[in-house]
């Protein structure tokens, strides 16, 4: 299923599942391209036989959180481990537009500012319920309610009638949303204060593509929502399985889920079980996990595995250096001027001092490759192709500190105050390269003259990095993250004035210009929208609070005795159905 601004487990060249690359690289991405013909998208597809046990491997160095809900979660770990069940309300087709072909409809009607969204008579939750409209409206809800304390709530929601009323606690309803054939029907109609380009494709971030069984969760406290066993242990959900058994940030067990709309689903039993990135590659040679991501700077030690498929896709993501330049105060990115990192030439000669092309070149064995914007070239013209990022040039580097007033005090750069400048990195830990990378990097500032270092000394274990980002931990001045992307291309998700998720704090009144342009009803002209699409990618990568890093091919192992398995977009919903073990 697409989600708009999942957080990754940045790793070094791990993607599907636990993450995006903090290596970089020096191939553009015509040159990736040709890398990726190596592998196929998918596994042979023929008949499956019924009945078998998958094991499936969830790569990640601590244990996950089991937010077992779309609107509750935010990283890309509690949703690998939940994609057997968690099937979402629309198919697409590989250009990720919406279709009509998944268990729910969709229709769009400009003139009325609405979408109808109706789910198909006998799409069941895994305890026989059929989903019903509430169960539609409900996630709504859950994500707008200050209670439960969701990051998904944004500036693009709130197009949605009443929206902000209800999000602001003066409504009780959600005026915008009605039920033409009641709470118990199976239809919902969204009202929008304004149609937007990007809502005929799926993950656009202005209505929701997922359901949530209001009968298993209206008793609940919105404020105990997220801890609740209905969530945690006994989660609910329409997809083909259901969940058996958990062993807390673990292991999950999935069975069949006998009410599946699509039919009986190969496998008597999935199980997602956590193994340490440091270990991925040992459990890929013994055959360990029937699926499992590759490493890609252990790529050399398995790509001879025997019995075993490699298949692969460039991934809708990419890895950044953000810089810290404000606070999440009263509900929106507030700036701070007086910012130690508010200052462009700062920013900008610290991504020019990072040598990425080396590292790629030591580490990653061209599976890892430089993106020099934030707009990834899938999105075809869309991507600015006449962007160049930040290659590395030390000497424009130490240029730009010169000439904005960074003298230099023995080996250090003060800052233009005369003050000392001591700038802290918080960086995730991941697989063993993971630290010579960061340290590499470290050393590149060093050079010029840019005092560096890691907050609290060390690497942070993914959870407690995002927890100090999302709250502005004092003692972080930039950070290295990463974006699994939307379907839908627009940024507002993640960068907008609203959104908490936007851990840099920028918001500037020429940000939302020009991400107003993108998703402007001007923007239905798609000459419009790319050139306000190249604008703001221009306007980025010369503001620098958000620096684009890298992208990396996700290469999975598979058993070869596993047949119909598929990492194209139009598979997405049903790929699970159909996965079994060849006859």
């Amino acid at each position: 299923m697409t989600m708009k601004a999942i957080k990754f487990i940045s790793t070094t060249g791990l993607l599907i599942g636990a993450a995006l690359s903090l290596a970089a690289c020096g191939q553009n991405t015509k040159n990736a391209a040709k890398t990726a013909k190596k592998f196929p998208e998918q596994t042979p597809q023929k008949t499956a036989k019924q009945g078998g046990t998958l094991t499936y491997a969830i790569e990640t160095d601590t244990p996950f959180k089991g937010i077992f809900d779309s609107q509750l979660s935010v990283d890309q770990v509690d949703s690998d481990v939940m994609q057997f069940g968690n099937e979402a309300l629309f198919d697409t087709d590989n250009q990720y537009k919406i279709t009509n072909k998944g268990p729910a409809t969709f229709k769009l009607d400009k003139k009325a500012k609405t979408v109808t969204i109706t789910v198909k008579k006998g799409v069941k939750w895994s305890d026989g319920k059929q989903v019903v409209a509430k169960d539609l409206e409900y996630p709504y809800e859950m994500t707008a309610n200050k209670a439960t304390n969701s990051l998904r709530y944004s500036d693009s929601l709130a197009n949605i009638v009443g929206m902000k009323a209800y999000h602001d606690g003066k409504a009780k309803t959600i005026s915008g949303i009605t039920y033409p054939d009641g709470e118990n029907g199976r239809t919902i109609v969204i009202h929008f204060l304004a149609m937007k380009p990007g809502m005929l494709q799926s993950g656009n971030d202005y209505f929701i593509e997922t359901a949530a069984p209001y009968h298993h969760l209206k008793d609940v406290p919105f404020s105990k929502l997220v801890s609740s066993d209905q969530i945690r242990k006994d989660p609910l959900f329409f997809g083909p399985y259901k969940v058996s058994k958990v062993v807390r940030g673990q292991s999950v067990t999935w069975v069949p889920n006998k009410y599946y709309w699509r039919g009986k689903p190969k496998l008597n039993k999935i199980v997602a079980q956590v193994v340490s990135t440091k270990t991925a590659s040992q459990a890929i040679k013994s055959h360990k996990f029937d699926i499992a991501d590759v490493v890609n700077s252990d790529w050399q030690a398995v790509k001879n595995a025997k019995n075993t498929n490699f298949i692969a896709k460039i991934p809708l993501a990419y890895s950044y250096l953000g810089f810290k330049v404000g606070k999440w105060e009263n509900g929106k990115n507030a700036m701070d001027k007086n910012s130690k990192m508010n200052n462009k030439s700062l920013r900008q000669a610290i991504a020019y001092a990072m040598n990425i092309n080396q590292v790629e070149k030591r580490y990653t064995q061209g599976l890892t490759f430089r993106v020099p914007t934030l707009i990834p070239a899938q999105f075809g013209d869309y991507f600015d192709k006449n962007a160049k990022g930040f290659p590395y040039n030390l000497k424009k580097a130490n240029q730009l500190l010169d000439q904005a007033g960074y003298k230099k005090e023995g080996k250090w750069r003060v800052q233009p105050n005369g003050k000392p400048l001591n700038i802290h990195l918080a960086a995730m830990s991941g697989s063993a390269v993971q630290e010579p990378i960061i340290q590499n990097y470290i050393q590149q500032w060093h050079k010029i003259g840019l005092h560096v270092s890691l907050t609290g000394g060390r690497l942070i274990e993914f959870n407690s990095f995002y927890d100090k980002l999302d709250h502005d931990d004092k003692n972080i001045d930039m950070f290295m993250a990463a974006w699994s992307l939307s379907t839908e291309p627009s940024p507002r998700g993640m960068y907008s004035e609203t959104n908490p998720m936007n851990d840099s704090r920028f918001a500037t009144k020429e940000n939302n210009k020009l991400l107003n342009e993108i998703d402007s009803t001007k923007a239905f002209n798609h000459q419009y929208r790319v050139e306000a699409f190249h604008k703001w990618q221009q306007y980025m990568n010369d503001e620098a609070y958000i620096v684009p890093m890298t992208n990396s091919y996700a290469i999975q192992a598979v058993n070869n005795k596993i047949v119909n398995y598929s990492l194209k977009p139009a598979a997405a919903n049903s790929v699970w159905y159909k996965v079994g073990y060849a006859k």
